[in-house]
């Protein structure tokens, strides 16, 4: 499927078509729906910005930020932005790209669920987590037109019922490993799902550290 808004459009390369085989390959249609539509509303969020930003590293960023939720990439004690960074960094390692651009890959999805922090960085970084506060949370659903939202939406639907599947995807690819969740916006879907969890307290470390004062 061939869309372009803007002029925003999957890059036409021979990475960004292996990037697009393997996610969708390993992802649910949901995941991998969800992850094109980041890449798009990430896009034009650059454009309209005036940040420059390089496409398919985008588009890899985008598409290998929930990676870390599927079976295959989740690993029993990294956060599950490690394990789809580190995906995304062994994927691009294999097809020679350079060590630099990899770095802010593994940076963006690492940090795609860290808020405030993104938008300060390289725009690459900033751009992921700007597509995912759209898609998933609505932060700048305005600063999108109707014709532009339509179109991505049209293109890559999101289901009827998107807002509860999405926080069951995440409950489901997390569930496993509710610790790496501290400190995190996951711990929230962990405590969605099970009324009963306690999720780790800050301050409740720093008191029981082995320090005398």
């Amino acid at each position: 499927m061939s869309l372009a808004v803007h002029g925003v459009r999957v890059p036409d390369s021979k990475l960004a078509k292996e990037i697009t085989d393997f996610v969708r390959d390993t992802e649910t249609p949901l995941l991998f729906r969800h992850s094109t539509r980041v890449y798009f509303f990430g896009a034009l969020a650059g454009l309209r910005r005036g940040l420059g930003f390089d496409p398919e590293l985008l588009y890899a960023g985008a598409m290998f930020h929930d990676l870390g939720l599927t079976p295959r990439h989740s690993s029993p004690t990294e956060r599950f932005e490690v394990d789809g960074a580190n995906a995304a960094r062994d994927f691009l390692k294999a097809r020679g790209i350079a060590p630099t651009d990899i770095d802010l890959v593994w940076t963006a999805i690492a940090l795609h669920t860290t808020p405030g922090i993104p938008r300060h960085m390289h725009p690459l970084i900033a751009l992921v987590t700007a597509g995912v506060e759209m898609d998933v949370l609505g932060l700048t659903y305005r600063d999108y037109s109707y014709e532009e939202r339509d179109a991505i939406t049209t293109a890559y639907p999101r289901t009827p019922h998107f807002k509860d599947e999405i926080i069951q995807a995440f409950y489901d690819g997390i569930k496993h490993k509710p610790d790496t969740t501290f400190g995190n916006v996951k711990a929230d879907v962990i405590a969605d799902k099970e009324p009963h969890f306690h999720r780790g307290n800050f301050c409740n470390v720093i008191r029981s550290s082995p320090w005398q004062g």
